[in-house]
């Protein structure tokens, strides 16, 4: 089955993405490796595959109706939520693509001694790996646990609880997908399984099944290898790491990435150069934000709500740093800005001009504020009137702060105007609700279309739907973060 992928927006409608559930994996986090492996505490698993399981089955109502329209009483159906397993060909699972990869004998025996390698297990294990089906396989190589024969669980190598955000792992670009390269050693794996995944499964040719066959269609970065004879600053320079969670197909010929804790500025100088030359996309801008734990990406601080509508964490808006700081004399005179460097944003634009010939130039283009990328793409990229920008739980302190670190800001767009979120927000739900949207319980709405109703019965208009996010947030990512759109509808776009 080769899948189609087209994405030019945020907010198009949605109609295919990549997900994953919390796997037993997460459940064997324990507090002396939690650090290690990017969660700061340990989660309460099964409370989390119950949250995550009413973000499935919204995805379900809008993307794949016929998976949960009218079958509250069907048996099946009931087995499908109590396993978060409900074999879509709109919400795809990486599990799901890993078992039909696994399935060709020459793809399992690339894909299989890579992991190894990369997980420092013998020869012995990777012959035990060999051995198994395609579904035992996907299983162990996502969970990193086997169970012998007698039933008792064998932990191989350490799990990957940062799959559930698939976002991090690629990014679709037009019909391409852009590989990530993880800041972190602990997300490796993970991207290492959706190389292929996006090569022999998402991408693939049509016309052949050959692991030989690679798809033109992927964009991976390059990293140096030769870092001796180099000091540390030397070699950290030279490091390329660049995260899904950076990176937003903005409009078809804009995208922005952003240069973070977990995006180094050798990858994003790649990027430009890589999607000029294939003229993938006219316009890169470049959104700097502080290194820190709380910003690790750009969809932290903010994300598309609508063409002409936003919402930003308050510290990053205009409104409140203008408000925040008296004017400074000296600063000005030095050039510099009065802004706090825990909240201070760049923006830096790189414009692609074509020439005769098939060449280009780049220009360049700066910003003092986030406010006016976002108002140029609202007016200038979607033809907008208007430009609205949401601050955070009304720009309120302490509220604001707290919000953004249990992902106020962070929001996967269904259709445009229709948003999924976290329900612990209520200082932003609130503004939301100032600006006319509706606030649904996604528990509300999935009884709803259980019961027979279709979804545009039930959601009607803007809409912010609310997720229950006890556990889930407590992983640090947002729904944003737990998707990874591969197709979605164009909207009117002027460039």
């Amino acid at each position: 089955m080769v899948h189609d992928i087209h994405v030019t927006s945020e907010v198009g409608r949605l109609k295919r993405l990549l997900i994953h559930s919390p796997d037993a994996g997460i459940g064997k986090i324990v507090p002396r490796i939690k650090d290690q492996l990017l969660y700061d505490d340990i989660v309460y698993l099964e409370k989390m595959q119950q949250e995550y399981s009413e973000y499935l089955r919204i995805l379900l109502c809008f993307l794949d109706p016929e998976k949960i329209q009218g079958k509250a009483n069907d048996p099946d159906y009931q087995l499908a939520v109590k396993n978060n397993w409900f074999e879509s060909d709109k919400v795809l699972s990486v599990e799901q693509m890993l078992v039909r990869i696994l399935q060709y004998e020459d793809i399992k025996y690339l894909l299989v001694p890579s992991v190894c390698a990369l997980e420092k297990c013998g020869l012995r294990t990777q012959k035990q790996l060999l051995g198994m089906s395609p579904e035992q396989l996907a299983l162990v190589l996502i969970t990193g646990i086997l169970k012998d024969e007698n039933g008792q669980e064998i932990i191989l190598f350490p799990p990957i609880p940062n799959l559930i955000f698939t976002r991090d792992i690629g990014i679709t670009v037009h019909d391409h997908i852009l590989l990530s390269k993880p800041y972190e050693d602990a997300r490796d794996r993970e991207a290492l399984i959706f190389k292929y995944i996006a090569h022999f499964e998402l991408l693939r040719q049509k016309t052949s099944q050959e692991a030989d066959e690679l798809a033109q269609q992927v964009i991976e970065l390059q990293e140096p290898n030769l870092f001796y004879i180099s000091s540390e600053e030397e070699t950290q320079q030279k490091v390329v790491t660049i995260e899904g969670g950076d990176v937003m197909m903005i409009s078809p010929g804009h995208l922005l990435v952003g240069l973070s804790e977990r995006t180094s500025l050798p990858a994003v100088e790649q990027l430009v150069e890589k999607l000029f030359q294939r003229n993938l996309i006219q316009k890169v801008s470049v959104v700097k934000i502080p290194r820190r734990r709380a910003y690790m990406h750009i969809d932290t601080v903010f994300t598309q709500v609508k063409r002409d509508t936003w919402i930003v964490f308050s510290p990053f808006t205009k409104e409140e740093i203008n408000r925040s700081h008296s004017f400074d004399v000296t600063g000005a005179i030095q050039g510099k800005q009065a802004i706090d460097p825990n909240h201070q944003v760049e923006v830096v634009q790189f414009i692609r001009q074509a020439q005769a010939g098939g060449t280009y130039s780049i220009t360049t283009n700066r910003m003092d504020y986030l406010d006016d990328l976002l108002e140029q793409i609202s007016r200038q990229d979607f033809g907008a009137t208007t430009c609205e920008v949401i601050p955070s739980a009304g720009g309120q302190f302490p509220y604001s702060e707290r919000e953004q670190w249990t992902d106020a800001c962070n929001f996967l767009a269904l259709r445009e105007g229709i948003i999924i979120g976290y329900d612990r927000n209520i200082k932003t739900e609130a503004e939301f609700r100032k600006r006319g949207f509706a606030v649904m319980r996604s528990a509300e709405i999935i009884e709803q279309v259980e019961q027979g109703k279709s979804i545009d019965e039930v959601v009607t208009g803007d809409t912010l739907i609310l997720l229950p996010s006890g556990e889930l947030s407590r992983a640090r990512g947002g729904t944003h973060c737990m998707s990874m759109p591969l197709l979605r509808d164009d909207l009117d776009v002027l460039v």
